[in-house]
């Protein structure tokens, strides 16, 4: 293997609210060679999009050095906000194209440092569509929202 292969690292990730705004969980699957890490929590009260962000940002924040890695997520508000949209967030000074804040502001921060020093391939996948990786995520997520929930 050569260095790049080497540290190839796959990652899975969902977020979901029930209902929207509500009690939400997030999770990520990370998978570098053999070994294989599950991470997720939740929040009393937040949103889909913010668990989204939260997936990603806490999958990335594991990560202990600089990698080569493709993220996999059912969020087109990620994969879009990520790859297409924070460009021009950051040109206008984090204001949307009709001039208001950008919502999630924080959380788009976080993903944004989280992925700094990785070289990353955002991979979108169709949700609930039968891709084992993003069904289990969803599991996970699904779990660790219903464990907030009162």
């Amino acid at each position: 293997m050569d260095s790049e292969t080497e540290r190839l690292v796959e990652i899975w990730t969902d977020g979901g609210c029930k209902p929207n705004p509500g009690a939400g969980g997030w999770a990520a699957v990370l998978r570098f060679g053999d070994h294989e890490r599950e991470l997720s929590g939740g929040e009393p009260a937040t949103t889909n999009n913010r668990m989204e962000l939260t997936a990603a940002a806490a999958a990335l924040e594991s990560l202990k050095r600089p990698c080569k890695v493709r993220l996999h997520t059912d969020s087109e508000y990620l994969r879009n906000g990520i790859t297409r949209w924070h460009s021009g967030w950051v040109r206008r000074n984090w204001r949307n194209a009709k001039g208001d804040p950008v919502a999630n502001y924080e959380l788009w921060q976080r993903v944004l440092a989280a992925a700094k020093p990785h070289s990353i391939e955002w991979l979108w996948v169709r949700g609930h569509a039968g891709d084992a990786m993003n069904e289990r995520v969803d599991v996970l997520a699904t779990k660790a929202r219903e464990a907030m929930a009162p």
